[in-house]
């Protein structure tokens, strides 16, 4: 399974992970790109052309690296995130839920719906 924005990774011990000193170290994916059109800076070669960003809070700085220099944790359930205005908070199985208290709130009705709802309740 390659790991995914959100999830929890291990970073590989690989000569290129060795060298940036962050083998072993903990880090959460923040993003994922294609090098060759975004630009980014990947740590070693990037054979698939695919890089995952990962934070690394220990260091407090994020570093792109292929997948084949991470192992997957697990998916950080419990993990909030906010887009939109709208909570979502993450679950074990790596799916995203909007908590019930969150649900989108009724927005009122408003023009000629709103018009023709009122004058039809009032009519009963």
């Amino acid at each position: 399974m390659r790991p995914a924005f959100g999830d929890r990774v291990r970073i590989r011990q690989t000569a290129v992970t060795h060298q940036a000193g962050i083998a072993g170290l903990e880090g959460q994916i923040y993003g994922e790109t294609v090098p060759s059109v975004s630009g980014v800076e990947v740590l070693g070669p990037c054979p698939d052309d695919f890089a995952l960003n990962v934070r690394i809070e220990k260091r407090g700085s994020d570093y792109w690296l292929a997948p084949e220099h991470l192992e997957f944790i697990d998916h950080a359930a419990g993990l909030e995130i906010r887009i939109a205005g709208k909570r979502l908070v993450r679950q074990a199985d790596g799916g995203w839920d909007q908590p019930a208290d969150e649900a989108a709130p009724h927005k009122p009705e408003r023009g000629l719906i709103a018009w023709l709802r009122g004058l039809f309740s009032k009519a009963k």
